[in-house]
């Protein structure tokens, strides 16, 4: 895995609308690749920091270069990297004014006037210590913008008392839950030691296959509850998607092991419709999320 930095000028003063718009487009390439980043615009100069696998990443930057939007594509830095820098964003965007660049730490003689691709050449030991700026600058955006179902910070003291105990009980519920994953781990080890302790022994049919399976399936929605129970005092997520998520594994993985020679055709045919509904409704949330 590699990290490539790089600098660029735009050809034209770009508005926020097309900011947008690269944005978008970066982002659900990069999903798709695999690739995690940040872009940083100002005076017309772009600064990008690109992480991924190397055979992805050179044609990518090799495309970049053609890009008809800006001009003076200079690479400042090519490494070797063992984790990512921005892990969580597909590309992280940020804007730095000239007091920004003043707290910069460990830089001197470097000013709002050499961000472009000569004076970012010219002083590349910036390139860690403004990128550790971006990425707290990312993660306080984050804070800033956590959701919680139940804050501890509510204005209301009576809520506030209300919460705390609620959270509580989720904590309890979540303690219980993980008992029955372990119980329900240990109904996997006694179902398979069951069928293949049983005459004829090592070899199951089709309806144990099912059985063993209906067991695994059990311990994996439990553990998709648990990660519903414990949603309510993260603020990481909002529950909406993964309430919808969780909903359409749960219900795709019990059509794996359905018995289709002792199940009703209306019964197959609403399930499908459930899956359905739940496929359409997780990715317009999905897409919105992107927009």
């Amino acid at each position: 895995m590699i990290r490539l930095v790089y600098t660029s000028i735009a050809v034209k003063d770009l508005k926020s609308e097309d900011l947008l718009q690269i944005l978008k487009t970066c982002r659900k390439n990069n999903s798709a690749n695999d690739i995690t980043g940040i872009l940083l615009y100002s005076q017309r100069t772009f600064f990008q920091a690109l992480e991924g696998e190397e055979a992805i990443l050179l044609p990518l930057f090799e495309q970049i270069k053609k890009d008809p939007r800006h001009i003076d594509v200079t690479l400042i830095e090519k490494v070797e990297i063992k984790e990512r820098e921005f892990p969580y964003w597909n590309m992280g965007y940020q804007k730095l004014d000239k007091a920004d660049f003043q707290n910069l730490e460990g830089i001197d003689h470097f000013s709002q006037k050499d961000f472009n691709p000569s004076g970012l050449l010219a002083h590349k030991a910036i390139i860690s210590p403004l990128m550790k700026m971006l990425k707290a600058k990312l993660v306080n955006q984050v804070a800033e913008t956590a959701h919680e179902e139940l804050p501890l910070q509510h204005e209301d003291p009576f809520i506030r008392i209300l919460n705390r105990a609620i959270r509580l009980a989720v904590k309890f519920l979540a303690f219980l839950m993980v008992i029955v994953i372990i119980l329900g781990v240990l109904d996997v080890l006694y179902v398979i030691y069951e069928k293949v302790a049983s005459p004829p022994y090592l070899l199951l049919t089709i309806n144990d296959l099912l059985a063993t399976f209906g067991a695994f399936m059990a311990v994996l929605i439990a553990i998709e509850i648990f990660i519903n129970i414990t949603l309510y005092i993260r603020s990481d997520v909002i529950p909406v998607k993964l309430v919808v998520a969780t909903a359409l594994m749960a219900i795709s993985r019990k059509v794996i092991v359905f018995d289709f020679k002792h199940l009703e055709p209306e019964y197959i045919a609403a399930s499908s419709l459930v899956v359905i509904a739940l496929g359409v409704s997780y990715w317009l949330i999905d897409n919105k999320e992107q927009d």
